[in-house]
């Protein structure tokens, strides 16, 4: 695992962890859904380049 995958996983992971505290806030669901989107493309990628599939 290099610092890129490790650096997209833990960025996946915070924005995952503000789109709960936005619905916990109740903020406007377009800002939770972009954050989800945001969090789900940050996890996705990181899990491909530890896959070796980006090279």
């Amino acid at each position: 695992m290099n610092g890129l995958s490790t650096i997209l996983i833990v960025v996946g992971l915070f924005l995952l962890g503000g789109m709960y505290s936005f619905s916990k806030q109740k903020m406007p669901k377009g800002v939770i859904v972009l954050l989800g989107l945001a969090s789900a493309m940050c996890l996705v990628a990181g899990v491909l380049r530890i896959q070796g599939l980006w090279e």
